[in-house]
Formats: C-alpha cells, structure tokens, sequence
C-alpha cells in the first residue's frame, strides 16, 4: 500500500486529523510519507489549508496541493464559480503516482464525501482511486446516521471495483450515547470492511507531541498503530 485514498462519509467528519494521525503513525513506524489535497476549497490565498494541517499535527511530512478555490463550496462549483481550471482525476493520479517514487506512503485526502465532483464531468475522487489502483479509507461519523452514509459510500466503492480499506471514527466523543455504543459493532458489517480506529473528539487541539505520540492508539495495526478493535468495542458495550 504505497498510496491511500482518504475519503469522507460526508463534510466536516475529521478527514483531515485522520489523515494527520495516519501519517503521524507511519511516520512513528519509519515511514517516509506523503499528503497530497487535490483541491482545497473555502481557503483563501496564503491561508493554511488542510496540507498546513496536517503538517502541523504530524511533523515531517511532504506537502501537496493541487488547486485551492476560495468558496466553501464542491471543488467543480467553486473552480466554476472562481473561473479557474478544475482539477481532474488523471491530474490527482500523476501527483499522486510522482509522490509515491519517493516516499513509502503517500496520503490522498478528499474534499467531502466520495462522490463529490472535482470537475464539471462528473469525475470524482473514485476515479483518482481506480487510476492509481489505490484503497480508501472512509473516514465516518460516530452516531445516529452514520450507517447508512457508510454503507452508501462502501456501495459505491464496490460498484467501482475498489477496495475499501477499512472505516475510521473521525471523532468518537468523550460521552458517547447509546446509538454510537452499537455502532462499534455495526459499522463493519455496514462497510463490509474493519473497523480500524476511533480518533478521539479534539485530538487535533492536542498538544504537538502528544498528538504524534498518542495517534499510533487511536488506529490498528494496519495502519501502523496499536489500536484493538474488539478491546475498544468492549469498553463500550451496554
């Protein structure tokens, strides 16, 4: 797995502490890695975007973006809407594939969910996926609704012949209530894939370094951490 797809159930799940605390781990394990945003959309011009973030939070990582549009919006309605050129898949892959020469790891992070449109085609991140032949990594909510949204996005994973890697709770709160409890247990058999970490609500307003030492914890080992799925789950049973 020298590239991984990294993609939401939806917006604002925690794609990008995910994809920090992933690479922190890689990085702890003796990784060199890379993170690449094919579009940022809601920064403005020399505001840190989510590949800042990301530095921030993991250290030496290689960062890349390959377009930023100012408005909060899907990358095709924003490039449009700015006037600007889109960004394509066959674009995200070459990036993608010219990273990978020179780094163990390489990251691909989203913008939204899996099927959001980068460019007025109609392409979306998947197809960045099926160029580079790379598993995705859903990054999903906690509670009530979280099922369905993945279960959808796992869906059209298949559909598209892809390999989901597994699921990741982009923030499992500090009291989680009932419907979340069961989720553990439910989130698997939604995606058809494991279950392979739960980073913790706030982690990415951590301290630096307790953010890079605690990330390994927070994922499994197939992505270099420590984290138990079953032991996680058992704390939590009702």
């Amino acid at each position: 797995m020298s590239v991984l797809i990294i993609s939401g159930t939806d917006t604002e799940v925690g794609k990008t502490v995910v994809t920090a605390a992933v690479a922190a781990a890689a990085m702890a394990a003796g990784r060199s890695v890379a993170v690449l945003k094919p579009a940022q959309t809601g920064v403005a011009a020399g505001e840190p975007g989510d590949v800042a973030e990301v530095e921030r939070l993991a250290g030496a990582v290689t960062g890349a973006e390959l377009a930023r549009f100012p408005e909060p919006l899907a990358p095709a309605t924003a490039a449009r809407r700015a006037g600007l050129v889109p960004v394509g898949p066959a674009e995200v892959a070459k990036a993608a594939a010219a990273l990978a020469e020179d780094h163990d790891l390489v990251l691909v992070e989203g913008a939204g969910g899996l099927l959001v449109r980068l460019d007025d085609t109609g392409a979306t991140l998947a197809d960045a996926a099926g160029l580079l032949r790379a598993p995705v990594l859903i990054v999903a909510r906690a509670g009530l609704g979280t099922l369905n949204a993945t279960a959808l996005t796992a869906e059209a994973l298949r559909a598209r012949g892809l390999r989901c890697q597994g699921v990741v709770v982009g923030s499992w709160p500090a009291e989680a209530d009932l419907a979340t409890c069961c989720n553990l247990a439910d989130l698997p058999e939604a995606a058809g894939a494991p279950l392979l970490g739960a980073v913790p609500e706030g982690a990415g307003t951590l301290p630096l370094a307790g953010f890079r030492t605690a990330a390994r914890g927070w994922l499994a080992p197939e992505l270099a951490g420590t984290w138990d799925a079953a032991a996680f789950r058992g704390a939590f049973q009702r």
